[in-house]
């Protein structure tokens, strides 16, 4: 009978090498032990490093956790070396201006010329390819206006609202002390006083680092009620009342969910809860930290804005709003039921959307779960304009708002300010090495180790914070200027062209469909807005199918035995 063929020639190089390193360090750390006791003790200084390759080898060849490296000991280990040492190698080295997710060589280097206060111009014409699908540009006007002195603003604040506070068009959007460490916390808010924008302190309350320097505040709080809590994790009015009466905390937002993780709590480990920490999130010291998925006090869209209006009370009539990335859509349809039914209106809405990213996540839910951007911003404003409701509810959005073009195209479909965080990050040397989960963060700024930490020096960093934004606006100023529109506010969708096809350009207002107002209320022929409309009911965040369904009931039945046969 006729053996079987083998190929062995194609595996002969992988198998028949494959202990050479370990045979090798054994090899010679025997022959220098040796020639060391028969010649001379130097011959013993190889040892320094073949005995430990091959301790190190043997480690590898009888381990079982890891099959490579017992298959092919140190060799093996080249590949978590190449892993390790991959990403940056080819950030640096490989990509071009336009490769790097999520941010660019080109946007990283923007936001590193702003901040450090250089002239962020480049010269030859742009590298984009204009004839690409989806490419987009802002048409300019033949009689453009005079660039204003003056940095434009957004007064924030409904008729209910007895404290509107005037807000800067660009500014902080969330990140707590426990991401960040103090020294970067230090700076952003020294650089928001400097240049009178305001910083958001994410759902971990407000800490001292927060509040030394005396920058504007936009108080976050999560489901967590950090800051504003009693010890069973319940919202505390007399401890939130107490903190709004500082008048460095000039806005309050309600997180419900955030584009980096919709629909996603949290646990800080106790191990991590140190004393700064639990001073400010109210929290035991060393005891596990929990942020629910939800929040306790409210269940429904009235209870939302039963919880706004108390909170606004309060506060004592600062403004009030909630941040949100969009899901189901008939969700916050329901909210705006709501606000017509009981006549409360938040004074802010924040659409974070799936671009957003200060929060590490399960990449099932970074990269799959959140509305983005345009889609999420767009359906906001039509329900806000088709309730009758956008003239009373300013829409901040957050989310890769880097740049003055995208928030200038933000502001065409319905946004009245930008928040951003990465882009502040970057201006605090971020490398965009994305290990802001590991506390391990190269440069420090998402780490609480005092060592790397301290690094990030808060004088010249706070500088470089304040240039970012100052030059970030300026030049949104020139863009506004230049459309021929006085603030940026004017900026409308069909200012905005896309390519929808190699032939065919269309502006932002026929890609996307803009309601009129009172348009959901009268009764509109919008397919999908008509129906989220009449799915929604201010009573429920469910359909009024689902909410009206009676529940089925569940029959107990006896588990038969010999006897019922």
């Amino acid at each position: 009978m006729e053996k079987p063929k083998h190929k062995a020639v194609l595996f002969s190089a992988e198998t028949r090498f494959r202990l050479v390193f370990l045979q090798g360090s054994i090899a010679l750390t025997i022959i220098f032990f040796v020639l060391g006791f028969m010649a001379s003790f130097h011959w013993w200084w190889p040892l320094i490093v073949f005995l430990p390759l091959s301790i190190l080898g043997l480690h590898d060849y009888s381990q079982t956790k890891h099959s490579l490296l017992r298959n092919y000991p140190l060799l093996g280990r080249m590949r978590f070396i190449l892993e390790a040492f991959g990403a940056p190698i080819h950030q640096y080295f490989v990509e071009s201006n336009q490769d790097g997710a999520p941010f660019n060589r080109d946007w990283r280097a923007l936001m590193y010329q702003r901040a450090k206060g250089i002239e962020a111009k480049k010269p030859f014409g742009t590298e984009m390819d204009v004839y690409e699908l989806n490419y987009e540009w802002l048409d300019h006007s033949m009689t453009p206006r005079p660039i204003p002195e003056e940095d434009p603003r957004v007064t924030i604040g409904s008729p209910d609202c007895k404290k509107p506070y005037s807000a800067s068009v660009f500014n902080i959007s969330a990140m707590s002390f426990g991401s960040l460490g103090p020294n970067a916390l230090l700076a952003l808010n020294t650089g928001a006083k400097m240049g009178n924008f305001y910083h958001t302190t994410g759902e971990g309350g407000i800490s001292r680092y927060h509040r030394q320097p005396g920058g504007d505040l936009n108080w976050q709080i999560g489901s967590g009620y950090f800051g504003c809590r009693k010890d069973d994790g319940s919202f505390d009015p007399d401890l939130f009342a107490e903190q709004t009466q500082d008048d460095q905390i000039k806005m309050i937002e309600i997180k419900l969910s955030q584009g980096a993780k919709p629909g996603h709590g949290g646990i800080l480990p106790g191990p991590k809860v140190t004393p700064e920490i639990a001073e400010a999130r109210k929290v035991p010291i060393g005891v596990d930290c929990v942020s629910p998925a939800f929040h306790k006090e409210f269940s429904t869209p009235i209870g939302l804005l039963e919880f706004v209006a108390k909170l606004r009370d309060l506060s004592g009539g600062k403004p009030i709003g909630f941040k949100l990335c969009i899901g189901h859509p008939w969700e916050f349809m329901a909210v705006c039921k709501a606000m017509l039914k009981t006549e409360i209106v938040p004074d802010l809405i924040v659409v974070d959307v799936a671009e957003g990213g200060t929060g590490a996540a399960p990449l099932e839910l970074t990269d799959h779960m959140g509305t983005p951007l345009r889609e999420g911003l767009v359906f906001v404003q039509n329900a806000l304009v088709g309730a009758g409701l956008r003239d009373q509810i300013k829409i901040g959005v957050s989310g890769k708002m880097v740049s003055p073009g995208l928030m200038a195209a933000a502001m065409a479909i319905g946004a009245d300010w930008a928040n951003s965080a990465r882009g502040f990050m970057f201006a605090l040397g971020c490398l965009q090495t994305q290990r802001c989960h590991s506390n391990e963060c190269p440069v420090g700024v998402a780490t609480q180790d005092p060592k790397l930490n301290n690094a990030l020096v808060v004088e010249d960093k706070s500088k470089r914070v304040y240039q970012y934004h100052k030059g970030t606006v300026e030049v949104l100023k020139e863009i506004t200027a230049a459309t021929g529109l006085k603030h940026p506010s004017e900026f409308r969708p069909e200012y905005i062209k896309m390519r929808t096809s190699s032939t065919e350009v269309k502006p932002l207002e026929e890609v996307y469909r803009f309601l009129k107002p009172g348009e959901l209320i009268d009764g509109t022929d919008h397919p999908l807005f008509g129906k989220y409309w009449d799915q929604a009911t201010a009573e429920s965040f469910h359909t009024q199918e689902a909410a009206t369904k009676p529940k089925t009931k569940t029959v107990k039945r006896k588990a038969k035995t010999a006897d019922s046969k």
